[in-house]
């Protein structure tokens, strides 16, 4: 069966941090005492983190070394990028191919379970607190760049130099002013030092950024804006050498039928797979199923690579390996100590029975 893959999305690196919304479902008579669910099948979101470096050099690179001893300058106007953190979450989809009613007796005290919105189940006689789904919680929106040289540290001495190689000299000097000026501040041997240390402080921070600005007029300019790029996959049998995307430091992330760039491949092999049925075994073990329809996942094995260096590897739970098992019904039916399950809602494994 095919696999699918699926690009989901190109996203600004702002903090990945959505909480799993879950419904609560009485099972009363208004319903027939039943309550409808889906177990999930397996998607695998791969997450790669690209940052796009923009290098712009300052008019006065030439001179950088002759006037600041300064020799790694950026020399030339140029974008590039780095493929950096690859991850990957297991993430439950509701299956539509096995969606289920749970049928509780009239007599069974206050049945109740909790959902997922998209109806995947929670839990059973139980109080559900979903944890936050947090894709990558410590990204930080990592757009950085060094502060772009203002007019108003600018001199009108710099400013009316003839030529390329004067100005420099104009602007170095200025720097070695600065320099002086803060370390007077600091020694106390300026004739008019701040009154105070937080005008002290003011002043030393407005000296640093005057000299970091006139500093970048020899050295160039570097910003990073790093960027999330999503893929979905969903694994119906083994991959070998799946092309997820392609990536090119020219380009960044590309298509995966793009061949400016060279491909990023994902490795999945079951290593516990359910064994498979003939077509009469899988239908009396379907009819056999009754009350609490839950998952048994396989698991996968799972490597992805580039240029043969491995980016990610881990082990990964898949329902699409697995199989179903059911729970008796006649569990839910004692009056005085209500059976409580938990599920993963992300495979519908059983997570704890509380009796």
């Amino acid at each position: 069966m095919r696999n699918l893959i699926t690009i989901v999305s190109l996203l600004l690196s702002l903090p990945l941090m959505a909480q799993t919304k879950v419904v609560k479902k009485n099972a009363v008579k208004a319903n027939n005492f039943g309550i409808t669910y889906s177990l999930p099948k397996t998607s695998l979101l791969v997450n790669a983190e690209v940052t796009k470096i923009t290098c712009k050099a300052g008019p006065y690179y030439k001179y950088a070394e002759k006037y600041l001893g300064v020799k790694n300058i950026i020399t030339e106007d140029k974008t590039y990028y780095k493929l950096g953190n690859i991850s990957l979450v297991n993430k439950g989809i509701p299956d539509p191919d096995n969606t289920y009613i749970v049928e509780f007796k009239a007599g069974t005290v206050a049945p109740y379970a909790y959902l997922t919105e998209e109806g995947l189940l929670c839990s059973i006689n139980a109080e559900y607190t979903p944890e936050a789904d947090v894709a990558d919680s410590n990204k930080k929106n990592t757009a950085k760049a060094n502060k772009v040289t203002s007019a108003s540290v600018l001199s009108e001495e710099l400013l009316m130099a003839g030529s390329t190689a004067k100005q420099a000299e104009v602007a170095a000097k200025q720097i070695y002013r600065i320099r002086e000026s803060r370390l007077n501040i600091l020694t106390g041997e300026a004739d008019n030092l701040p009154p105070d240390g937080e005008a002290m402080k003011l002043v030393i921070q407005q000296l640093e950024e005057q000299e970091k600005a006139l500093t970048n007029l020899f050295t160039g300019v570097e910003t990073r804006d790093t960027s999330d790029y999503e893929i979905t996959v969903v694994p119906f049998d083994d991959l070998e050498k799946e092309v997820l995307f392609r990536f090119s430091p020219q380009l960044g992330i590309v298509d995966p039928d793009d061949l400016g760039g060279d491909p990023i491949y994902m490795n999945l092999k079951a290593i516990e797979r359910a064994p498979e049925l003939d077509p009469k075994e899988a239908e009396k073990k379907e009819k056999s199923l009754k009350g609490i329809i839950y998952n048994v996942p396989g698991k996968a094995r799972i490597e992805i690579s580039l240029n043969k260096k491995t980016l990610y590897k881990g082990e990964a739970q898949i329902t699409q390996f697995g199989t179903q098992e059911g729970l008796a019904p006649v569990m839910f039916e004692d009056k005085k100590a209500p059976v409580k399950v938990y599920f993963y809602p992300e495979t519908g494994a059983i997570k704890q029975i509380i009796q």
